[in-house]
């Protein structure tokens, strides 16, 4: 290590959006239906009848990843069926045969627990419990016969247990332990060959327990890790040996939230040492960060067109939770709209991107929490739309960008919590067909996109979770 100092129904918007200042904004007649690369085929997604199962004591944190992945093959995630136990599946977007078993890696009731699906290039790696070796890093190409154990990275049936996987230059990194040298960074080609220690950056068997990776805008790999159990460090690397240290601090602040890399800078926030609160720092291309600011607490955060976009607080035990930018200077680092004017706050949040523009979640005070976009100037600063019209909340949630899409779950009176879709354009965002029909809630998540599939998970009307798929295609090319 190298150290450096330190339809059922499509949603008129139209009449219920406004800017923030409460004049509505005109929209263009004539819209054609989420126009752009790709365009939804039917308002009604297809369940394939699976149950996904995202709950096992190997299970990522829900922030980290989605609990599926895209292989060559289809859809990979985890199913249990009552028979086998958790096991790798894989789909096409069809029920029946069109959504199987991949591969019972543990024959019988146990299962082999599988999670942590990443897909790099055409493969998608993750970690699944072996008769043999334990805990351990297998590789999948959606099919049968290309799925496989990569290595026994800690030889026996102890396991490595590989987690925090994450693709980065065409290869696989992860954190996983070995008896000699504890918890390091480790890559993987998908071969046994190919699959071994980067670094070891606390030497022996203690762990470093490398963790949120992140792509910098440099194009580096950033991540933290531990020293001594009581110092998180970030550190820079192109991927191979010698990584630079950036920044350290105390375990007990530590870093608050995911690295957010916005052009060549990176973005992450830091507690604060006895007086508590949060500093929001900054590195570029690696450099010494620099603080810009302090606040009481900082919520969530994006890069949107060269910016970045944050919810923030400025006082100690305040609630006035408002959207910030920064420019990555301590001058540029300013409010960008008190959207709930008073001591309370809009509370931005559920934050995706989607070109140049920010939607999230937000109340002013007169719509109840509903959707909201901002290119990160107050003049464009605006309600997306009251979908539960007047004081009432759609309380949108789980925003999720699948290409030129995002997808979020939202409620409207005699509608619970339901899928929504949406190009970006008010008069074009419409809600899917209910799967929890009624005042019932579906709470629908995990939304990823497998060829001409969005794959999602959402309750029916029983409360049982299973996996649905909705069909896309290029524009003009979905079936008359």
């Amino acid at each position: 290590m190298r150290y450096r100092c330190c339809f059922l129904v499509v949603v008129c918007l139209l009449a219920s959006c406004s800017s923030s200042s409460g004049s509505p904004e005109p929209v263009q007649a004539g819209s054609s239906l989420l126009a752009g690369p790709w365009e939804i085929c039917t308002r009604t997604a297809v369940s394939l009848g699976v149950s996904l199962l995202e709950e096992s004591p190997f299970a990522p944190p829900a922030e980290l990843v989605t609990p599926m992945a895209p292989s060559a093959g289809g859809m990979v995630f985890s199913v249990d069926d009552g028979v086998r136990g958790s096991e790798p599946w894989v789909s096409s977007g069809a029920p029946g045969a069109g959504t199987r078993l991949l591969k019972e890696i543990i024959p019988g009731a146990v299962g082999s627990h599988p999670t942590w699906f990443t897909t790099v290039g055409s493969r998608v790696f993750f970690a699944a419990d072996d008769p043999v070796a334990g805990r351990e890093l297998f590789v999948t190409d959606g099919t049968v016969g290309g799925t496989r154990r990569v290595k026994d990275i800690w030889p026996g049936a102890v396991g490595s247990f590989p987690n925090e996987l994450f693709a980065f230059n065409g290869l696989l990194y992860f954190a996983a332990g070995d008896p000699t040298h504890g918890r390091e960074l480790w890559r993987s080609d998908g071969s046994a060959a190919g699959t071994f220690m980067v670094e070891d950056f606390e030497p022996g068997i203690e762990d470093s327990s490398p963790h949120r990776f992140t792509l910098g805008g440099d194009g580096s790999l950033y991540f933290l890790a531990s020293y001594r159990g009581v110092i998180t460090i970030l550190l820079r690397s192109d991927g191979g040996p010698g990584a630079d240290e950036v920044f350290r601090m105390s375990s007990d602040h530590g870093f608050q939230l995911p690295l957010v890399a916005v052009g060549s800078k990176l973005f992450f926030a830091v507690g604060v040492s006895h007086s508590g609160g949060a500093m929001l720092m900054v590195t570029d291309g690696g450099a010494p960060p620099v603080m810009l600011r302090q606040f009481g607490m900082v919520g969530e955060m994006a890069g949107v067109g060269g910016r970045l976009l944050f919810s923030a607080a400025m006082g100690m035990d305040s609630d006035d939770m408002e959207l910030w930018r920064s420019d990555g200077t301590a001058s540029g680092t300013v409010l960008v709209e008190d959207i709930l004017p008073g001591p309370m706050g809009s509370n931005p949040d559920h934050f995706t991107v989607l070109g140049n523009q920010l939607f999230f979640a937000a109340d002013d005070g007169v719509h109840g929490v509903e959707p909201w976009d901002s290119d990160s100037t107050a003049a464009k600063t605006r309600l997306f739309g009251d979908l539960e019209a007047g004081a009432g909340s759609s309380f949108p949630d789980v925003l999720t960008t699948v290409d030129n899409l995002f997808f979020f779950s939202a409620a409207i009176r005699n509608r619970g919590a339901e899928p929504w879709v949406s190009n970006g354009v008010r008069i074009t965002t419409v809600s899917l067909t209910e799967i929890a029909p009624g005042p019932l809630d579906s709470f629908p998540r995990s939304f990823t996109r497998s060829g001409q599939n969005v794959f999602f998970t959402a309750q029916d009307n029983s409360g049982v979770r299973y996996v649905y798929a909705l069909p896309i295609a290029p524009v003009g090319g979905c079936p008359p």
